[in-house]
């Protein structure tokens, strides 16, 4: 079971690195513009979640993965979109991204094998904000 808590763990890790790392490309097509500042939020709440979990991957004396998860694609396509076809495009990749991260953090408390406290990581902090970053991406959006 210790094993699939700390896959869970570094599944989850994977995906906020990535999602850091989407973020960080977000921001240099937005440099400048109105939404910089709250995109820039948004990144560093995923750069927190990533310590986080890293720190519970510590904790069960794993090895935290260092490589990017369930965003792996969003950055090439966030950085693609936003040259192509601009920012609404852009902000639209990001909520599908949050999205997924959601989907994913629903299916790991679902798992018995994840412990109380990462458990409660998960629903009282990272999913809440994930939650709140879509809302941020909705309101970004209709702005367009």
């Amino acid at each position: 079971m210790a094993t699939t808590h700390v896959n869970n763990l570094n599944s989850l890790l994977r995906g906020e690195i990535s999602a850091t790392e989407t973020y960080n490309q977000a921001l240099e097509k937005f440099a400048g513009k109105s939404e910089e500042a709250e995109l820039r939020r948004m990144r560093d709440e995923h750069r927190e979640a990533a310590n986080s979990l890293r720190l519970q991957v510590h904790e069960h004396d794993a090895a935290p993965s260092t490589g990017s998860g369930w965003w792996g694609g969003w950055a090439k396509f966030v950085e693609g979109t936003s040259q192509v076809f601009g920012k609404a495009a852009s902000l639209k990749a990001l909520k599908e991204g949050e999205e997924h991260g959601i989907k994913e953090y629903q299916e790991v408390l679902r798992d018995d094998g994840v412990n109380d406290a990462c458990k409660s990581l998960i629903r009282d902090r990272l999913l809440p904000e994930c939650q709140a970053h879509v809302r941020s991406l909705d309101r970004l959006i209709d702005a367009q």
